[in-house]
């Protein structure tokens, strides 16, 4: 199978998914993407199956922020300080979406560890949540809130959140790799009152970190790249010819 690697750059939230799914809907049964991109604006993003009423999208566009569904599922998040990355490959590879799911992490976890000797400690959640019960209560609407199997925490707290679906016969995953801690800000734009959002800013705080955090300076996102699709190349065993 022949692999390609995009880095797109940064785009609108509309274009970024628009691109997702023309990679899935034009996959071909020999062939297999990893992309990497940024957003500009910053951008909202909602998993298929929430509603527009849980964000305040009035705010949201007085902020300049996007607001978009995924073709995925998972919950909300606000892309801003972050590299996102998606991968596309034919559904029949021999591998289960759990297994491709894991491969994927397991790639993103190479190459971070390249990037820099600190981020030894990014390892995979053994552990499933209850997503039905979680998504019950309020916090559920957001992604970052919980971690689920095979998605990248360090030292327990999440760093990485992905969401896959099988369209087709093609398998898209994608996933934010959080580099700055403008995530947190999602809160302000969740409609609920003001006594929840304090309550979800502090369980966030409690659940999430970022590169920058972790490494006490900023990303450099173009040794980022390199060493992600190093991390992918070397987990796969493939080479990654440019798109």
């Amino acid at each position: 199978m022949k692999w390609y690697f995009i880095d797109s750059g940064a785009s609108t939230g509309r274009f970024n998914m628009d691109y997702d799914l023309q990679l899935a809907n034009n996959c071909n049964n020999n062939e297999g993407f990893f992309r990497v991109y940024r957003w500009h604006p910053y951008c909202i993003s909602l998993g298929a199956n929430q509603k527009f009423e849980d964000i305040n999208l009035s705010l949201a566009a007085q902020h300049n922020i996007d607001v978009v569904k995924r073709p995925t599922g998972g919950r909300a998040i606000l892309h801003a300080e972050e590299l996102t990355y998606s991968v596309v490959l034919p559904a029949e590879t021999g591998l289960t979406s759990q297994e491709i799911y894991k491969k994927v992490s397991t790639s993103l976890v190479k190459g971070l560890r390249l990037y820099d000797n600190a981020l030894s400690g990014v390892e995979l959640e053994k552990t499933q949540p209850d997503f039905a019960g979680l998504l019950k209560d309020p916090s559920g609407v957001m992604c970052f809130a919980s971690t689920a199997r095979s998605e990248i925490k360090y030292k327990g707290l999440k760093l990485v959140g992905s969401a896959q679906r099988k369209m087709d016969k093609v398998i898209l995953q994608h996933g934010s790799i959080l580099c700055g801690n403008y995530h947190l800000r999602l809160i302000d734009y969740l409609c609920i009152d003001e006594k929840r959002k304090e309550e979800f800013r502090e369980e966030f705080f409690k659940k999430t970190t970022d590169l920058s955090s972790i490494l006490n300076r900023k990303i450099d996102y173009i040794s980022l790249v390199e060493k992600l699709r190093l991390g992918f190349m070397e987990e796969w065993n493939v080479t990654l010819t440019d798109y």
